[in-house]
């Protein structure tokens, strides 16, 4: 019975296996029940229409077949845009309208419709049932499980960052900015599979909905909490992405003022890695994290950097001294006029009399030409000139080391949350994992005040 049914058909099994057969078994599955069950519909409500049809005649019949594909080709293309129905539906309802519109429009040459019919669901049942078992049984390769490790390698990769920006901006060696090699950075790649991943966390949620694997337990895989924490790695993977941007400044802070903040900087970074650390080690082994993930090292390092930065606060204020303002604007009228003074030509009057001359024009607030001088230099004499700038990068490199330690504790809930949801083990202390962090002695620097020393 089957094999009359399939007959010329069997192509159609085959052409299923290719098409529907993915790399996870949540794709496959999504794919293979979405095709199943959008021709076995069609079939039935194309049959439907040929036996109403051909009750009435052959011209009758035409017209209803052209009128029954126009009106279910509009109501499903209008289906189509429902989000719902888009996100998890939108295969089955397209292999809907399309075997629909094959059966019907053969109808009017076929005299035996339900025979074709037979055959096409014969077909499409015997290759998404291949391809199902297959993922099933034969080395599966989950969605959910794909999705708790994108998860895991995530914040690895934050951690990664972290600690690479830190040691890059604080080494004594200068480094020179290489903006256009940012896709060979290893840092830009670590935040970049973070930032990149919404797409991604999206899809494996939605095949992960369909595997039954995860129901087979106790409790159902958290395929959305795992998608929310996503977002929130993405929101502290942005301050990752500023404090990359710092190495690639234009105005750097000096070396020695680097090297004052070089062990507190080290450690509260050091820290903040082995928080993440731990964060990416719970979920991979399913356990709840450490309750005292927050410990007092991370608060002592706080502190120290706190205590370091306020041990030099000419560094960030600078002093105060009136004639800052009016030394840097004589030093920026002098470099002008020397520039004036290396291009006469510019200072003769145009050949036009009805031109205004550089002389006549001065009255009115200056020329054009001390202006085309004065554009392009005028914003590095004003930021070189001021006493106090050569902190300002390293005072906004601290900002945002500050801003992802209190961006970790949102890490910290949603992590928790998840293993609450996920009902994770316990934390066991013979559970806890140690990361070795390089213990760094501190340096003795004998530096002259950077900012009012000789």
């Amino acid at each position: 019975m089957i094999r009359e049914g399939v007959g010329q058909n069997a192509i159609w099994a085959v052409m299923t296996v290719v098409v529907v057969l993915e790399f996870t078994a949540g794709a496959t599955i999504c794919k293979g029940l979405n095709r199943g069950f959008g021709t076995l519909l069609a079939a039935c409500l194309a049959f439907l229409f040929e036996i109403i049809a051909r009750e009435y005649g052959k011209i009758f019949r035409a017209v209803f077949i052209g009128a029954s594909i126009f009106i279910i080709g509009a109501s499903t293309t209008f289906l189509r845009f429902f989000p719902k129905i888009k996100k998890n539906y939108d295969y089955g309802v397209l292999i809907f309208l399309l075997t629909f519109n094959l059966i019907t429009v053969s109808s009017y040459r076929v005299d035996d419709i339900l025979k074709l019919a037979k055959g096409r669901i014969y077909a499409i049942a015997i290759g998404s049932g291949i391809c199902i078992l297959m993922s099933l049984f034969i080395l599966p390769n989950w969605s959910g499980e794909d999705l708790h490790n994108s998860t895991v390698t995530k914040i690895e990769g934050l951690a990664k960052a972290i600690e690479a920006c830190v040691e890059k901006y604080l080494t004594d060696e200068e480094s020179e900015m290489e903006i256009d090699n940012t896709s060979d950075d290893p840092i830009y790649k670590n935040y970049k599979a973070v930032l990149d991943s919404k797409s991604t966390d999206e899809t494996l949620e939605r095949h992960a909905s369909w595997e039954p694997r995860h129901s087979w337990h106790c409790h159902k895989f958290p395929y959305q909490q795992y998608v929310k924490l996503g977002g929130v790695l993405r929101h502290f993977g942005y301050g990752v992405v500023a404090l990359h941007g710092c190495l690639q400044t234009e105005i750097r802070t000096p070396r020695s003022v680097r090297l004052l903040f070089k062990d507190p900087c080290i450690h509260l970074a050091s820290e903040v890695t082995t928080a993440l650390m731990e964060l990416a080690n719970s979920i991979r082994n399913r356990r709840h994290s450490s309750p005292e993930i927050l410990t007092e090292r991370l608060q002592q390092a706080l502190q120290d950097l706190n205590t370091a930065l306020k041990s030099q606060p000419r560094l960030f204020l600078g002093p105060n001294s009136p004639n800052n303002t009016s030394k840097m604007l004589a030093y920026v009228a002098a470099t002008a006029r020397q520039k004036l003074e290396r291009h006469p030509s510019s200072l003769k009057p145009d050949s036009n009399p009805n031109t205004p001359t550089l002389f006549d024009r001065k009255s009115k607030g200056g020329t054009e030409a001390e202006k085309r001088v004065l554009r392009p230099t005028l914003s590095k004499l004003t930021i070189t000139s001021l006493e106090f700038s050569e902190a300002l990068p390293f005072a906004a490199f601290v900002a945002l080391l500050v801003e992802l330690v209190a961006r970790l504790d949102r890490v910290i809930e949603e992590v928790d949350e998840l293993g609450r949801v996920a009902c994770f083990k316990e934390f066991k202390h013979c559970d806890e994992v140690t990361v070795d962090v390089e213990k760094r002695t501190p340096t003795e620097i004998n530096l002259p005040n950077p900012v009012g020393g000789e």
